[in-house]
Formats: C-alpha cells, sequence, structure tokens
C-alpha cells in the first residue's frame, strides 16, 4: 500500500512541472535564507563571535601576563639565589676571619701564660736558691755548733777555747 501512495505522489508531481519548479518561488525562497542568515548572524553568530574572541583575548592576555610574571619571578628567584650565594660567601670569610682572630688572641694568650707560667718558675726556682742557701748556712752553723759541742766534749771546753 505505501508504494501505491509513493506512485501517486511522483504522479502529481509530475504534472505540476517535476522535481525542480523553476518559478517565482525559487528567488522568494533565496530571499527567506538571506533573511534568515542576517537575523541568525545579528543575534545569534556575531555575539557568539565576539564573546569566543573576547574570551581568546582574555586568555591570550592572561597566559602573557603569566609568562611575565613567571619571567620576573624566575629573575627574581635567579637574583635571590645570587644574593644567598654571596651571603654565604661573605659568612664563610667572616667565620673564617673569626676563627683566624680567635686562633691568634688563643696563641697570644697561650704566650702571655708560659711567659707567666716561666716567670713564676723562675720565682720559685730563686726562691728555693734562696731558701736553700738559708738551709745550707743554717746546716753550716748547725755542724759548726754541733761540731764545737763534740770537739768540747772530746778535747774539752778549755782546749776548744784556746782556739
Amino acid at each position: 500500500m505505501t508504494h501505491w501512495i509513493t506512485l501517486l505522489a511522483v504522479e502529481e508531481v509530475a504534472k505540476e512541472g517535476g522535481l525542480f519548479d523553476l518559478d517565482a518561488t525559487l528567488p522568494l525562497m533565496a530571499i527567506q535564507f538571506l533573511i534568515l542568515a542576517l537575523i541568525l548572524n545579528a543575534t545569534l553568530y556575531k555575539p557568539l563571535g565576539n564573546a569566543i574572541d573576547g574570551r581568546n583575548e582574555y586568555i591570550r592576555s592572561n597566559q602573557l601576563e603569566a609568562q611575565e610574571r613567571l619571567s620576573k619571578t624566575e629573575k627574581l628567584a635567579q637574583q635571590y639565589e645570587q644574593d644567598l650565594a654571596g651571603a654565604r660567601r661573605q659568612a664563610q670569610t667572616i667565620v673564617a676571619e673569626a676563627q683566624a682572630e680567635a686562633q691568634k688572641i688563643a696563641a697570644q694568650k697561650i704566650a702571655a701564660a708560659q711567659k707567666e707560667a716561666q716567670a713564676q718558675r723562675e720565682q720559685a726556682a730563686g726562691e728555693i736558691e734562696q731558701q736553700k742557701q738559708q738551709a745550707l748556712s743554717s746546716l753550716e752553723a748547725q755542724v759548726d755548733a754541733l761540731s764545737r759541742q763534740m770537739l768540747e766534749k772530746l778535747l774539752g771546753a778549755d782546749l776548744v777555747n784556746q782556739r
């Protein structure tokens, strides 16, 4: 049955002039298409294109700004690293100078302590020598006294006193 309906529709179209009828409707359809295209262009395509272009420009500007910020931060990071390296070198120099100064002061204090110890040794040796001399002179006096007493006991006090 559908076959018969299609056959009837084809016969009806064949009576009117065929599949493509070139009468006044073709230019009217073309004008309608152009008007529709202009309306769609004005109401839909241009605002949508403007929105897309604006978004693209916003993305481009943000990317450029981000790249500029990134390059600035890289430069700043590099500058800070150089400054940090300089500060480390300076700190190492200061530490080395402080160590050298501490060693110099320690050497001076050691030398002063050695001189003081040497002076104390010499003073102690002098005191010991003085005490030794005193002890020897004291012993000599005691030896003389004991010798005299022994002589007196052995020889008698009269003979020893005559001498």
